[in-house]
Formats: structure tokens, C-alpha cells, sequence
């Protein structure tokens, strides 16, 4: 058997291809939708992709299961777990096995059998798998994909806070704790695979270690301590991060499907002079420079994204994806930047022009914290686009907090003031976050080292 992980940084998405190198078959775990890293491992190592295996629906990332049904004709082994607002749709053309809890099925001398393991989603099915080839008659491991994590569970509210389903909260929490119930009764031995690592908003504290063992969740997983239902769900439930504008999106997306990557038309580079006229009609263009070189130099009202481990994130939040938006961004990094947009289904880049033909015209401030009380008191306004649950854990005094994934949303509710400050907990989200602001005609400053230099030098 052959064992391969895959992790992109900019999601914390895991997958696996798994191979039967006896009869040269293998499948793919949760694939993300850019599949020619599967397609290069699967050809070095003398392999076909017979199958992509699904979780569940996912609500963070693009699954590639259609991508990978198009090229190498797998089968597509999908979740028939759940009520009729959780079945795939739009399965034309694509042959798919559609699993039930007890379910098994192999792929060449690999066994794979279902678990339904509920809570995440009303769908979420795990994958145990037994090397019989290697004569192994008791599974080895198991694909958890959002179910269990390294030291954390899934979420259960992300049906509610993203997608909009009332109600759904309380009932996914309550069948999360059946479902861990269920998962306590394996092998300490198995190995555990999920489909997240830490930075991932589909928990609350998710490990950065890539897979752990029954056993050892058991005995150090925060959410296996629980022996009564209530208390599990509260906890639960707790301090639960804002989910990603685009969740719903692609809960919507991975039901349903989207264009296959090679029908997508081409991103178009462009001049610098026609992304201004871009800019000037009002269209989004976002600069994937650095915020250093972004602050001293820049197009007016253009916004700032860095293209950094926190990009596909905060582009999720802030894209509209039914209107074209345009980058300034590098020729060396276009082809990065369209497969980080398109893992979360944003297939509606325009264009592009580099920096160098850009003629930039504008610059921000910034400010030290131990100036902010001095601009507060000559009327500023301070706006915190920190997380809910950092605003809670300690805050300016007089500051306004607004989330920075939602301020696009929420310029109307921002007070006329001369000056705004923007700050967050280290200064990154702050700079986003000012640039956002003053496309929209606001004078905003971005306050350095954000709250936790506050503390350090103002608080003391």
C-alpha cells in the first residue's frame, strides 16, 4: 500500500492519495480542485486514480472529485447520509457510488469501509481502511475528514452561521456527541487522518500536527472528556470562530458542482493605465504586494490582500462572485494566485497588470499605540477588526469593533470622524483593513504592532 499527504497552507486542507500498488489502482481523500499534484504523484509512482473519496460536503475549499471524474474517469464515492437537502446533485455523465453507513467497497486489495459520523454535517461519513493486501485483516486507520481533528472536533454551526439553516446548531452539536461516542469505541492503534490542521475555520483549535491516533485523541482531545450530552454541546458550541463569507458558497457549489478549471476563460494581462481606469470606475482591483510596499506606494483606492498564507481567506470574504475584479499582482505569481482564488470557487478573475506598469498615486500612515489615546482625544475614531472572541479576551477602551471579513458590509455604520484608526492584534489584518476603508472615501491609519504591542507598551 502507498500513503501520500497533501496540505495546502493557505487553506489547512489536507488530502490523501491512497494506492494498491499490487494492482495499480489508487484514490484520492477530499481532493482539492487543483488535481495535478494527485495526477504527478499518482504517474511517478505508476498508479491510475480509479476513485475520489468525499467526506462529506464541503463548505471551506472546492472539492476536485468532478475534476478528477473528467480526467482519469474515477469514481466519484459520495455521501447518500442525511435528509434530501444534503444529496449531491448535478451527477450527469459521472459515475458515482453513493455510501451508507456499513458500507465498504475496495479499490485493488485495499478495503474501505463507511462510518457515518455526523455533527460537522448531517452527511460526514469516515473512511476505515484495512491493507489486505499486505494481509491485514482489521483496519489500520481511519479518514475523519471534518469529524475528529488533531486535538479538536468539527464545528457543528457552520450550517446555521453560514448556510442559514435554523436550528441546525444544537441538532449537529447533539449528534456530534453520538457520533464521538461511536468513535470511542475503536482501536486505540487505528491511525487518524482528517481533512484540517490548525488555521482552519472549521474548529476552534485544531492541531498543526498532519494525524494522531484513536488512542491518543481519546485521552488528550479536549471534546473526548465529556461524559454527559449537555455539557459537550456547550462547550461545543463556545467560542466558535466567524465563519468565511464564502462557506456558504461553496456548500452550495460542492452540492451542485462548478465549471470544470479547463473550461474557465483565460485571465487576460493587462496595462497599468487600463487598471486604473478599472479602479476609477469603481470596479475591485486588489494589490497582492506586500502591505510594506503596498503603504508607501499604491493606486488609489485599490485594496491591499497580501499573498500570504491568509490570502484565499480574506479574498473569500471580501469578492463579490458574480462581478469581475482585477489584481496588480506579479507574473511570476499569477499562476499561484488563480489556483489559491479558484480553490474557493472565485472563477471571476478579469485581469491582471504587474506592478511595474502601474503609476501609483497614493500612500496611508500609520501610527505607534502610544500615540492612539493622543488621536482619540483630538477626535479619531478607533475601529478593532479583530476575531469576536479576541475582542472579548481584552479591548481598547472607546474602540468599535467590527470584524474585518464584515467591514465591506458595515461601512454605514461607522461614525463621521476625521480620522480613522484601524488596528488588530499584530498589524496584518489592520493594513487589509485600512485599505478597504479608504476605497470607500474614509481617511483611516493603521495602528502598528496592533493590540498586543498596545498592551506591551501602553497597558504595561
Amino acid at each position: 500500500m502507498l500513503l501520500r499527504y497533501f496540505y495546502d497552507e493557505k487553506l489547512a486542507h489536507a488530502s490523501y492519495l491512497v494506492g494498491c500498488q499490487k494492482t495499480g489502482e489508487a484514490i484520492v481523500v477530499d481532493p482539492m480542485r487543483n488535481i495535478t499534484p494527485y495526477l504527478e504523484t499518482a504517474k511517478k509512482e505508476g498508479l491510475h486514480i480509479v476513485g475520489a473519496l468525499e467526506t462529506h460536503i464541503h463548505a471551506d475549499f472546492v472539492a476536485g472529485s468532478r475534476e478528477l471524474a473528467a480526467e482519469t474517469s474515477a469514481t466519484m464515492y459520495i455521501s447518500d447520509e442525511g435528509d434530501e437537502n444534503w444529496k449531491y446533485e448535478n451527477l450527469d455523465g459521472i459515475t458515482a457510488q453513493l455510501l451508507k453507513d456499513g458500507d465498504s467497497f475496495p479499490i485493488g486489495n485495499l478495503k474501505f469501509e463507511v462510518m457515518h459520523t455526523p455533527g460537522h454535517t448531517p452527511e460526514s461519513i469516515s473512511f476505515l481502511l484495512t491493507d489486505q493486501g499486505g494481509g491485514a485483516d482489521k483496519p489500520m486507520g481511519i479518514f475523519t475528514g471534518d469529524f475528529v481533528f488533531v486535538g479538536d472536533v468539527g464545528r457543528p454551526d457552520l450550517l446555521e452561521k453560514a448556510a442559514g439553516i435554523v436550528g441546525t446548531s444544537e441538532s449537529g452539536a447533539k449528534a456530534m456527541y453520538q457520533s464521538i461516542e461511536k468513535f470511542k469505541q475503536l482501536p486505540d492503534y487505528l491511525q487518524v487522518w482528517p481533512a484540517h490542521g490548525a488555521g482552519s475555520a472549521c474548529g476552534k483549535s485544531l492541531g498543526a500536527v498532519p494525524s494522531s491516533t484513536v488512542g491518543y485523541e481519546k485521552e488528550f482531545n479536549w471534546a473526548m472528556r465529556f461524559s454527559d450530552e449537555a455539557s459537550f454541546m456547550k462547550a461545543l458550541l463556545e467560542g466558535q470562530p466567524e465563519p468565511p463569507r464564502y462557506f456558504a458558497v461553496m456548500k452550495r457549489v460542492n452540492k451542485v458542482g462548478v465549471p470544470l478549471v479547463h473550461e474557465l476563460p483565460a485571465v487576460k494581462k493587462m496595462e497599468g493605465d487600463i487598471i486604473a481606469n478599472y479602479v476609477s470606475n469603481g470596479h475591485l482591483v486588489v494589490d497582492t504586494r506586500p502591505s510594506d510596499s503596498f503603504k508607501v506606494q499604491h493606486l488609489e483606492k485599490t485594496v491591499n490582500v497580501p499573498f500570504d498564507a491568509s490570502f484565499t481567506n480574506w479574498m473569500g470574504w471580501i469578492v463579490d462572485y458574480d462581478t469581475p475584479f482585477y489584481l496588480i499582482a506579479e507574473d511570476e505569481e499569477i499562476e499561484a494566485i488563480k489556483i489559491a482564488l479558484r480553490s474557493i470557487g472565485i472563477d471571476n478573475l478579469a485581469g491582471y497588470a504587474i506592478p511595474e506598469d502601474v503609476k501609483f498615486n497614493d500612500v496611508y500612515e500609520e501610527i505607534e499605540p502610544k500615540d492612539v489615546r493622543e488621536y482619540l482625544q483630538q477626535g479619531a475614531h478607533l475601529i478593532d477588526v479583530r476575531n469576536l472572541t479576541e475582542w472579548e479576551a481584552g479591548h481598547i477602551e472607546d474602540a468599535q469593533h467590527i470584524m474585518l471579513g464584515s467591514l465591506n458590509r458595515r461601512i454605514e455604520e461607522i461614525p463621521q470622524a476625521e480620522q480613522v484608526i484601524v488596528q488588530c492584534q499584530s498589524g496584518a489584518r489592520s493594513a487589509i483593513g485600512t485599505s478597504i476603508l479608504r476605497r470607500h472615501g474614509i481617511n483611516a491609519i493603521n495602528m502598528i504592532g496592533g493590540y498586543n504591542r498596545y498592551e506591551s507598551e501602553v497597558v504595561k
